[in-house]
C-alpha cells in the first residue's frame, strides 16, 4: 500500500487537489498525479488525507545541545551574551558520554518530527573523549547520532565538524575546548568511516566550524578530499564581535573574507550570516549559497536580525534551521523570520515575491529548496524521485476550519500556539500518528535517565 491521496497537497509550483502519491519499497516517490477520483474508503488503494505538504529540511543541529533547554536563562554578573552563554555550552559539553549523546539526539529527533521535520543536518562537534582523547572508533559519537536517526526514523546528513582553533589568526584551542578538536587529517578519517552509514536515509557532507576554528588551508586541504557533490556547511557572521575579530586580523568582515578566499557555491550554506554589508549579501546571492537562517536561536542568543528582504531582491536562497533547539517547531522558525523582519522595517508581510504574495507559502516553499540544497539529499518536494517524506496537517483543527486553499499555510504558521502536525511519514513510513511518534515513551525514558546523569556533575 504504498499509496497516499491528499484532497489537498502542496506541490513544487503551489497547491493541487485530489493528488495520489505513489513511492516504491526505498520511499522514493515514483509518480504523483493530481486530480485524480478519490479512493474508496476502506480500499486497499491508498490511505486518504485531507492536507499533504513536503516534510520540512531542518538544515543546523547542534543535537546534545537539546539537554541544555531553559538551563542558561538566569542573568550572569555581567551583561550576557553569546559569547557567555557559549561558556556554559562547553561546561555542559565536558561531561556527555556517546551514550548521552545518542538519547538526547533521539529525543530532539522525535520532537522535530512532531514539529513537522523530516530531514535534518547536524553540525556536529563533540568528537573526543572527556579528557581530550580520539576515541577507538574516530566515528564514535557521530554513529551515535546517526543511530538515534535511524531509531527516531529522521533523515540525516551528518556534517563532522573541522574545529582547530580558537579565533582567527590560529589561535590555540583552549582547554575546554579539547572535545572539539579536529584537524583536516581527522575530518577526512571521520568521513570515510562514516561512508558505510550513506544510504537513502543518511548523507554525509563537512563544516569547517567558523573562520575562527579553521584556516582556509585546512579547508582548502579538506574539499580537495571530498566528493564533489556533498554540502559543506559553515557559520560565519553570526555576531558583531566575530565581525571585529575578523576585521582586526584581516582587514575583511567574515563573509568577505570567504568569498574571497575560498570557492563558495551552491553546495555551500552559511549558517546566521547575520552581520552582513551590502557586498557581503549581494555576494552570497550571486554564489548560490544557502543561507542556513535559525530565528529561535538567533533570538535566544542576541545574535540580531538577518537581512531578508534584501537577500531575497537579490535571488538569494535560504533555509531554516533550530540550532541549540531552544525550539523544535518548523512553524516557529519561519514565523520568527518574518515577525524579526517586520519589527526591523516596521511593516508587515515582508517574505513574498511577485509570484507568491501569501507569507506562509513562499517562506514554506522557500525553505523547503534551501533545506533540500543544503542537505545534499533529494527530499523537500512532494515530486518524482525525491524522498516520500510527507507531513500530515489536522484538518479537524479549529484553526483549520472553512479555510480557502491559499489561507492553508497561513493559518498553520501564523495562527495560535497548537501543533497542526497530524501524522508524519519519512521515506514512505509512518513515524508519527496521530501527533505521538512511535517510539516516543522509550525515547523519552532514555532522555530522562540521561538528564538525571548529567544533572549529577553539575
Amino acid at each position: 500500500m504504498n499509496k497516499l491521496f491528499a484532497r489537498h497537497a502542496l506541490l513544487p509550483d503551489g497547491w493541487a487537489s485530489d493528488v495520489l502519491i505513489e513511492w516504491d519499497s526505498t520511499g522514493a516517490i515514483i509518480a504523483v498525479a493530481s486530480g485524480t477520483p478519490a479512493p474508496q474508503q476502506g480500499s486497499t488503494g491508498a490511505t486518504r488525507v485531507e492536507y499533504a505538504l513536503p516534510g520540512m529540511i531542518n538544515l543546523h543541529s547542534h543535537s546534545f545541545q537539546r539537554a541544555l533547554g531553559g538551563r542558561t536563562e538566569k542573568a550572569g554578573d555581567s551583561k550576557d551574551s553569546f559569547w557567555t552563554w557559549r561558556d556554559l555550552m562547553y561546561r555542559f559539553a565536558r561531561n556527555i558520554t556517546p551514550a548521552h549523546i545518542e538519547a538526547i539526539a533521539a529525543q530532539l529527533f522525535s520532537e522535530c518530527l512532531r514539529h513537522g521535520y523530516t530531514s535534518l543536518c547536524e553540525f556536529h562537534y563533540v568528537q573526543r573523549a572527556p579528557d581530550g582523547a580520539m576515541y577507538p572508533r574516530p566515528a564514535e559519537t557521530a554513529e551515535r547520532v546517526i543511530a538515534a536517526a535511524r531509531l527516531a526514523g529522521i533523515g540525516i546528513t551528518m556534517l563532522p565538524v573541522l574545529y582547530s582553533y580558537s579565533g582567527f589568526g590560529e589561535m590555540p584551542l583552549k582547554p575546554e575546548q579539547a572535545r572539539f578538536k579536529t584537524d583536516a587529517e581527522d575530518v577526512l578519517r571521520i568521513v570515510e568511516a562514516l561512508e558505510e552509514q550513506r544510504d537513502v536515509q543518511v548523507e554525509v557532507g563537512v563544516a569547517p566550524h567558523s573562520l575562527r576554528a579553521a584556516s582556509v588551508t585546512q579547508i582548502a586541504e579538506v574539499l580537495a578530499a571530498l566528493p564533489k557533490q556533498r554540502p559543506v556547511h559553515i557559520h560565519i557572521a553570526e555576531q558583531q564581535g566575530e565581525v571585529q575579530q575578523s576585521l582586526s586580523w584581516s582587514g575583511r568582515r567574515p563573509v568577505q573574507w570567504l568569498l574571497e578566499n575560498v570557492p563558495v557555491d551552491r553546495r555551500w550554506c552559511l549558517i546566521h550570516a547575520t552581520h552582513l554589508a551590502e557586498d557581503e549579501i549581494s555576494g552570497i546571492a550571486a554564489s548560490g549559497a544557502v543561507a542556513g537562517l535559525c530565528p529561535t536561536t538567533e533570538a535566544n542568543l542576541g545574535d540580531g536580525l538577518f537581512p531578508l528582504e534584501s537577500f531575497l531582491a537579490q535571488g538569494g536562497v535560504f533555509g531554516i534551521g533550530s540550532d541549540s533547539h531552544v525550539s523544535q517547531s518548523a512553524v516557529e522558525e519561519l514565523r520568527w523570520l518574518e515577525y524579526g523582519q517586520r519589527l526591523q522595517h516596521q511593516r508587515r508581510n515582508i517574505a513574498v515575491s511577485a509570484t507568491e504574495r501569501n507569507v506562509a507559502d513562499f517562506l514554506w516553499q522557500g525553505a523547503l529548496r534551501g533545506g533540500a540544497q543544503a542537505a545534499g539529499r533529494p527530499v523537500g518536494a512532494i515530486a518524482t524521485g525525491h524522498r516520500a517524506d510527507i507531513v500530515v496537517l489536522d484538518d479537524a483543527h479549529p484553526n483549520m476550519f472553512g479555510l480557502a486553499l491559499d489561507e492553508v499555510l497561513g493559518s498553520f504558521v501564523f495562527s495560535g500556539n497548537d501543533n497542526l502536525v497530524r501524522d508524519v511519514m519519512v521515506g514512505g513510513q509512518w513515524v508519527v500518528r496521530n501527533q505521538q511518534h512511535l517510539a516516543q515513551q522509550a525515547i523519552a525514558a532514555r532522555f530522562k535517565q540521561t538528564l538525571a546523569e548529567l544533572r549529577e556533575f553539575r
